[in-house]
């Protein structure tokens, strides 16, 4: 499996579109007593960051968040529909990235000392484990919701 597969594989768990699959904005945009995010905003915060590391594996000199909260973009009610599809195309977008591109450096470097040395690969890395982890909340809040499993079904172990 090469860098671009591990954006949207469903080897090791549902594919991202799959999981975000069938959910209607209410549920989306409902922030659940206790939780600190609702899905959308959880999936708005993915799209942030990958829009973040495309510019920057494009070689553009995009600035680092300097805090959490910009991280975090507001999500105006009943935009879940565009903040999906804005996710979505973001992987497109990376995994569009040629494959000869994967062990080129970031140039400029990313300013954080963690990722300074990033390739491209690197990032694409990066991305697909950040999505992960948060893919992993949406879907805690989905079931949280009753609005689980999505229509493709999902795994049951």
């Amino acid at each position: 499996m090469n860098y671009r597969e591990h954006l949207s594989s469903s080897v090791a768990y549902l594919a991202p579109d799959k999981a975000l699959e069938g959910l209607a904005t209410e549920d989306a945009e409902r922030r659940l007593s206790g939780a600190p995010h609702s899905i959308a905003e959880i999936v708005a915060h993915m799209a942030f960051w990958q829009d973040w590391f495309l510019a920057r594996c494009l070689g553009h000199s995009a600035g680092m968040a300097t805090s959490a909260a910009e991280g975090w973009p507001a999500v105006a009610p009943g935009s879940w529909p565009e903040v999906r599809m804005r996710f979505l195309d973001g992987l497109q977008n990376l995994a569009g990235l040629p494959a000869a591109a994967h062990t080129t450096p970031i140039t400029p470097p990313i300013e954080f000392p963690p990722l300074a040395n990033y390739t491209v690969g690197e990032a694409l890395i990066h991305v697909s484990t950040h999505n992960s982890h948060h893919l992993g909340q949406a879907i805690v809040l989905r079931q949280m919701l009753g609005a689980w499993p999505p229509p493709a079904g999902s795994y049951t172990w």
